[in-house]
């Protein structure tokens, strides 16, 4: 028997990265000639992980492709996008403006804080685990917080305060929908191995939008203490027809967003959104 070639996908343990991965991680589709291992890290610890070009695939912030679009190519696939709705920028008592204010965020590669440069420049960060993000808001070491995966439906239960949807606030001045999270490839795998392993993706995903209670199941083991009807919601928000494909307002966001953090002088070089054609 031929040896399996390993290819490590990296990926958050979210419940929405979990229901896409379902299939790969279970088995139920065939995968030869690569023997799939999954690698789960915050999505932060993925994009430096990136900026080393270590794993075959992964999944990083539409923001930190910038910086390593030279090794990884996105593929066309696997994307969380938010179609006016993202992350969330909260506070513990009602405030209208984050100018000047401390604010705890999930990380400087994230596309939520490119995001939130561009909505409002003027901010201190202050970096957190993203799941530690409420609470240091709660502790009163920051003035607001700066929200992403299931925190965007749990805060108000929590008893926090929204500031801004970013989601909103990007398709009120774009038209847009909001690129937030990417898988991307290798690009030394070659183009034969990189568009065997982007269909094998595009499978997994299609297989658990079609079995979608089994896939919620699996993905109710990372789903932080939601309970099923809420995470059911957030993996919805977050897999969809934009997960499948960009489509071409997928890609006119990827675009944008990049254009935008050029321009703002927050990303420093222009960078192209570069493809797998399956």
């Amino acid at each position: 028997m031929p040896q399996l070639e390993t290819i490590r996908i990296g990926h958050s343990p979210d419940s929405d990265d979990a229901f896409m991965f379902y299939a790969l991680a279970k088995g139920l589709i065939p995968t030869e000639p690569f023997e799939i291992v999954h690698v789960i890290e915050d999505i932060e610890t993925l994009n430096r992980r990136a900026l080393a070009a270590e794993l075959e695939v992964t999944a990083i912030s539409v923001h930190a492709y910038a910086y390593v679009a030279n090794d990884y190519i996105l593929m066309p696939c696997g994307a969380s996008i938010g179609d006016r709705y993202g992350p969330l920028v909260v506070s513990k008592n009602p405030m209208e403006s984050i100018a000047g204010k401390r604010v705890a965020i999930p990380g400087e590669m994230t596309t939520a804080y490119l995001t939130m440069r561009l909505y409002q420049p003027n901010f201190e960060a202050v970096t957190c685990r993203f799941d530690e993000i409420l609470a240091t808001v709660q502790r009163g070491d920051v003035d607001a917080g700066l929200i992403i995966h299931e925190g965007q439906l749990t805060y108000e239960r929590e008893g926090f305060h929204k500031i801004v949807d970013l989601g909103e606030w990007w398709d009120d001045e774009t038209g847009l929908p909001l690129p937030l999270g990417a898988n991307v490839i290798r690009r030394d795998l070659g183009p034969e191995n990189i568009r065997k392993i982007t269909a094998l993706l595009k499978e997994s995903i299609q297989y658990s939008l079609e079995h979608r209670e089994r896939g919620l199941e699996y993905a109710m083991l990372y789903a932080r203490d939601m309970e099923t009807s809420l995470a059911d919601r957030f993996v919805g928000m977050y897999v969809n027809h934009y997960t499948l494909d960009y489509g071409e307002k997928g890609r006119a966001g990827v675009r944008e967003l990049l254009i935008r953090g050029h321009q703002a002088g927050i990303i420093p070089h222009r960078v192209d959104a570069d493809f797998v054609m399956l």
